[in-house]
């Protein structure tokens, strides 16, 4: 390898995402004018260049590389319009000079390397490592990272001898060379030694080259070391014979860039790298949100849109500085505060002081901000965090002009969401469907085959559910996610509430689940297959019928409908059978709103019926054991009831007797017991002098105290007010708790307390009122009634004996 040959070419070391950069690079190419550019990005995406700088193109786009052997991971280069590499692309294509990428292939990118991914940030960029300094102590404090595969390329770790902080970790480079400036953090030291001065491509070039040489002394991981050996192998067999090295320009991250001036390349590492998986590229929008967070990136840019405004003021940070102030002082005046034109120009002087003071050549962020504080908000930060950092990130969102091709799911997906109006912007959105217009039903199978593949980009947010009662008029809780929500309560909804949001791991994921199928159906129909294959219970095979109904996907429906069928003959678990049970009552009751046709309505009845069937002769088995073993099976009989109710086509008679039947055992437990007694109450199928006879005989002094006390806690679970509203009732609770023994009443005690947790104020009056009048204190309970409203039980206790022993015996419990 012609190491000098190599560093003979125009290295132009860069930042990524570096607006004095791109404005230098450019003037330097002016003044070169090289017959060839390479870049460092993917080599296999150099044929997507003509399409990142098609005018139909709007950065911020990224080059996206993913795996197409039915793997899901993938990697991201994004570029935003003061990218350094976006700007020699365009320069190129402006100057009909050839251009390529020279880095490792995605292929290389994604396969391990080491136990971990190659990844593509850069050496000289501190990644997830970077340090703030506290000015107070002079010690190292975290500042933030960057994205999911940041890496601090082994330039962020210190190395042998580097000065350790005051927690024992060894200072990092980056906090050295702003601790050595006199800055906060590295950023401060980037944007004052970097962004701000108004430097000649020259200068600017040799000490980007020295700080770039300073980190690399502080020690390369392996897999950097390689990359230099690849790209300098690509570079020299690119420029090949008829290219002279002052005919070539290379853009690179400044550690690599500084490698190869220092001809500190090592050609054998490259055989160190991984050999590529089976890959492909494409480019996808971005955005300014995104870029901020740096998700899958290790190069900083903490503030995309003030970048942007300096990048389009030429790099005057001043005019950026300004054009944010006042953006923020309209951002005040809109919402109520105090704010004037006078304030904005005291903030922008305060801001230029600032930055005169502390040696920069203009203002940063960090003056910005500070100066925003001192003026605008009075010293309040609150104000700032909320309305300074949106005007300085942005929202901007890409655009990816028609020279590049959509896959099939992208496609879809980008159409579905204009001709539906669904939001297509980088920022939270609500809004609601009503699902008794055929158009925002299938507005809701979309957003449902999306859930379904994982695809992110709505979340559920709420519902108000049809149903005259019981499981279906049981509300969706608002901010819950959709995953979170039984499928068969997202059935049966008037309405749905969403909160949409297009990122760039939207289109990640479309690009991703292309292996899955060419359609959304298609990729919820694969992966709803999936989960059925997964499957032991009639209730698991019943939610994915539910989702495969939610998404209208015929196919998963008919194939979860016979697992449903096949399960449920052998299934002897209670509460799988009262899960299915609910979901084909849904189905019956509401599945027309969903184009269930090619389902029948006679296939979900008969089912219904069967499975019914089934888990009312399991009601008894299902509740013996212990009160933790018998909790799914209480829900179940919660669940069977409700469908008896609701279906007129189910045995209703059957799961009365049942029912009858767990009042009246003594082998299961008691807190079932006590559930089916008021679910019949409830259900008028006992009246107030039988359960007034259960109650007495589960609470009669040849019970054991602990087992009439979950009998108990299991009757008040169903419906607190109508029980203790029952003088019968009461009268026989009253009994009991006089009648337990003082030995025996410590260890019941905590079952009473769990038993009368459920009721509430209105509850504990109506239990009150009844326990005065069983125990006949007539007027003293009305009395008593009128001082409790006082809140004073001084008077109380003053008024009675008895009161105050009824009042006594009631605070043991509530």
């Amino acid at each position: 390898m012609d190491l000098d040959r190599l560093a003979a070419v125009h290295l132009f070391p860069v930042r990524h995402h570096s607006p004095r950069s791109s404005a230098t690079l450019r003037a330097y190419l002016d003044e070169v004018r090289p017959k060839a550019i390479f870049v460092e990005g993917p080599s296999d995406a150099t044929s997507l260049l003509e399409a990142l700088v098609d005018p139909k193109t709007v950065p911020p786009v990224a080059i996206l590389g993913y795996r197409t052997d039915g793997e899901p991971a993938s990697s991201l280069w994004p570029f935003a319009a003061y990218s350094p590499e976006y700007v020699a692309v365009k320069w190129a294509f402006e100057h009909g000079v050839r251009v390529e990428l020279i880095d490792i292939p995605v292929g290389t990118t994604l396969a391990p390397f080491d136990g971990a991914l190659v990844g593509h940030d850069d050496a000289d960029d501190p990644g997830g490592h970077e340090r703030e300094i506290d000015e107070d102590r002079g010690e190292q404090g975290e500042h933030g990272g960057h994205g999911e595969h940041a890496d601090d390329g082994g330039a962020g770790d210190g190395g042998d001898g580097e000065p350790a902080s005051a927690e024992g970790e060894q200072e990092s480079i980056y906090a050295a060379c702003a601790r050595a400036r006199g800055f906060r953090s590295f950023e401060e030291f980037w944007e004052a030694s970097f962004e701000a001065p108004r430097y000649d491509p020259g200068p600017f070039r040799e000490a980007l080259l020295a700080y770039a040489d300073l980190v690399r002394s502080d020690g390369d991981r392996l897999i950097h070391r390689a990359r230099d050996a690849y790209m300098a192998r690509s570079i020299l067999e690119r420029m090949g014979p008829d290219l002279a090295p002052h005919e070539v320009a290379a853009v690179l991250g400044a550690a690599h860039a500084a490698a190869f001036a220092a001809r500190d390349v090592d050609p054998a590492l490259e055989a160190r790298l991984p050999a590529p998986i089976p890959c492909a590229v494409t480019l996808i929008p971005f955005s300014f949100p995104r870029l901020s967070e740096q998700l899958g990136y290790g190069a900083g840019n903490r503030a995309p849109q003030y970048y942007q405004r300096a990048h389009d003021a030429g790099g005057d940070f001043r005019r950026a500085t300004l054009e944010v102030l006042i953006d923020f002082t309209e951002h005040l005046r809109l919402r109520g505060f105090m704010a004037s034109l006078a304030d904005t120009i005291e903030a922008f002087r305060l801001a230029v002081s600032l930055a005169e003071l502390r040696g920069k050549a203009e203002p940063g962020l960090d003056e910005v901000r500070e100066a925003t504080i001192a003026t605008m908000c009075r010293g309040d930060a609150t104000h700032v965090d909320g309305f300074l950092w949106p005007a300085v990130i942005g929202r901007n969102v890409g655009r990816v002009g028609g020279g590049i091709g959509k896959n099939s799911l992208q496609e879809e997906f980008w159409r579905e969401v204009r001709e539906r109006r669904l939001p297509a912007t980088d920022a939270p959105e609500s809004f609601r469907l009503s699902l008794t217009n055929e158009v925002e039903v299938g507005t809701s199978v979309l957003l449902h085959r999306l859930r379904i593949a994982k695809i992110p980009y709505a979340a559920y947010a709420g519902t108000r559910a049809a149903g005259r009662g019981g499981a279906g008029a049981r509300g969706q809780r608002r901010g819950q996610a959709a995953s979170e929500v039984p499928p068969d309560e997202l059935l049966r909804q008037l309405s749905e509430t969403w909160e949409a949001q297009w990122t760039p791991a939207t289109d990640v994921a479309l690009v991703e689940k292309i292996v899955l199928g060419d359609t959304l159906e298609q990729v919820a129909t694969r992966l709803l297959e999936e989960d059925l294959a997964a499957c032991h219970t009639t209730g698991e095979a019943a939610d994915v019928l539910l989702n495969a109904v939610l998404a209208s996907s015929a196919r998963a429906a008919a194939s979860a409908l016979d697992a449903c069928d096949r399960f449920a003959a052998g299934d002897s678990d209670l509460p799988s059978l009262a899960r299915a049970c609910r979901a084909f009552a849904g189905l019956a009751s509401f599945g027309s709103s969903r184009s269930l046709s090619s389902l029948g309505d006679g296939v979900i009845a008969t089912m219904l019926e069967k499975t019914y069937a089934r888990a009312v002769l399991r009601v008894h088995g299902g509740c013996t054991g212990s009160d933790e073993a018998v909790a799914p099976a209480k829900e179940a009989l919660r669940t069977l009831h409700d469908v008896a109710l609701s279906q007129p086509i189910v045995d209703r008679a059957a799961w009365f007797e049942a029912a009858r039947a767990l009042v009246d055992s003594d082998a299961v437990n008691p807190t079932a017991s006590g559930l089916a007694c008021g679910l019949l109450y409830l259900a008028q199928v006992i009246d107030d002098a039988e359960v007034a006879r259960i109650v007495g005989l589960r609470l009669g002094s040849a019970a054991p105290p602990e087992a009439a006390a979950s009998f108990l806690a299991g009757f008040l679970e169903v419906n607190a007010l109508v029980l203790v509203k029952s003088r019968p009732v009461v009268e026989a609770l009253d009994t009991f708790l006089g009648g337990i023994p003082p030995e025996r009443f410590k260890d019941t005690l905590p079952v009473l307390r769990r038993a009368f947790a459920a009721l509430g104020a209105t509850e504990r009056r109506y239990l009150l009122e009844n326990v005065l009048a069983s125990r006949k204190l007539g007027d003293k309970a009305r009395a008593a009634q009128a001082v409790l409203l006082e809140k004073d039980r001084e008077k109380l206790k003053e008024m009675s004996e008895d009161l105050s022993q009824a009042m006594d015996d009631l605070d043991d419990l509530l």
